[in-house]
């Protein structure tokens, strides 16, 4: 691949655009705002100028209700050799894009599974799909030297190829990405009118939960309504947890304090069995998250793996990581993921490091010898 044309300078766009112009590739940039291709280009992720020719390939970036015009303009013009698009739904686009009669084999459609709760091009990064699946669905029709483009694409961005059927694919990202991004956005509407001393005190759990909830509304609109099927398919089967958690939890709330009178008659009139029943409802739907939980692929898409954590008390001031991260590397200890606590109302917080079992009482050893104040569970 030598020349690009990247249709689109969002997130995606100008991030893929960034990857292969860090890679010697002409890429050319195209937004129907063309501020946002200027600023694109000011990032160093190409050019506003347009093509002089047919390019190599053209990767349509643009929301998901636009992506089946701009394929269909692209073709037209004869833009490129190659045309994929990074939406994130495959299946009903494709039905689309026959409908409009555009080419199938000089397409391929695609879905990079990177992102961020921020849009736009200065949220680009050229390392956003490094080491991220990135799905190509290839038909019977889809032409050889077309998937080979696609699958450079996926090269120089430094993602991991995954090829998949495009309505497998739909079912597949609404479970692992389009259910998560609307319970996100459902929890975080409870604080909308919440009482301020309850949002005071918000910690780690809750902003793991909504992080993603301060995403783009609008797109994300885009996105569910092309995939509602499988969204709802999902949904429909958390309602059935949902329901009997609340059930569970309903005649949790009923039970008296053990030892009163009201207690003893419940008993007698065989109550505690539905107290059992209720207690192994909610158990059974924690065990499943759990189980379901580690299901999630850990470092490098491996099997998860268990870390213990060593949490450290850190001030919030210039050079307190690069200092904590040095002296756990001084150890000899590899760090494997880490979370920050922010402490309310202090500027100090809990660094957690995520580190094998055997390292972590070197390493909480080592911390205590140079000065670091450790939490202990």
């Amino acid at each position: 691949m030598r020349t690009a044309l990247v249709i689109g300078t969002g997130l995606i766009g100008t991030s893929a655009a960034l990857a292969l112009a860090s890679r010697g590739v002409r890429v050319h940039l195209r937004d129907h705002d063309p501020e946002r291709a200027r600023t694109a280009a000011a990032l160093g992720a190409g050019t506003d100028d347009e093509p002089p020719g047919p390019v190599d390939l053209a990767l349509v970036a643009v929301p998901p209700a636009r992506i089946t015009a701009a394929v269909a303009a692209a073709q037209r013009q004869d833009l490129a050799r190659a045309y994929v698009d990074v939406g994130s739904v495959k299946g009903a686009l494709r039905a689309d894009l026959d409908a409009h009669g555009c080419d199938p084999t000089t397409y391929l459609g695609t879905h990079p599974m990177a992102g961020s709760e921020k849009s736009g091009p200065l949220a680009g990064s050229a390392d956003l799909f490094e080491g991220r699946p990135w799905v190509l669905t290839p038909t019977s029709v889809t032409d050889t030297e077309v998937l080979n483009l696609a699958l450079e694409l996926v090269s120089l961005c430094r993602a991991v190829p995954v090829v998949m059927d495009a309505d497998a694919h739909d079912r597949a990202v609404a479970l692992v990405s389009h259910t998560p991004q609307l319970l996100s956005s459902m929890v975080a509407a409870r604080l909308e009118n919440a009482d301020e001393t309850a949002v005071r005190l918000c910690g780690q759990g809750i902003r793991d939960v909504t992080r993603i909830a301060a995403s783009d509304s609008g797109m994300w609109l885009d996105i569910l309504s092309a995939n509602p099927g499988p969204v709802a398919d999902v949904l429909e089967e958390l309602a059935v947890d949902l329901a009997g958690t609340v059930r569970a939890l309903r005649g949790l709330e009923s039970v008296p304090a053990a030892g009163t009178e009201a207690a003893d008659a419940r008993a007698g009139e065989g109550a505690a069995d539905e107290d059992g029943k209720a207690a192994l409802a909610l158990s059974d739907v924690l065990r499943r998250g759990r189980e379901g939980s580690a299901r999630v692929p850990g470092k490098h898409g491996q099997a998860p793996a268990a870390y213990e954590t060593v949490a450290v008390l850190i001030s919030d001031r210039p050079g307190e990581l690069a200092r904590i991260f040095a002296d756990a590397g001084a150890v000899g200890v590899n760090v494997e993921d880490v979370r920050i606590e922010h402490a309310t109302g202090r500027q100090a917080g809990h660094v957690q490091l995520m580190v094998e079992s055997r390292a972590a009482q070197p390493l909480a050893a080592a911390l205590r010898e140079r000065g670091w104040a450790l939490r202990t569970e």
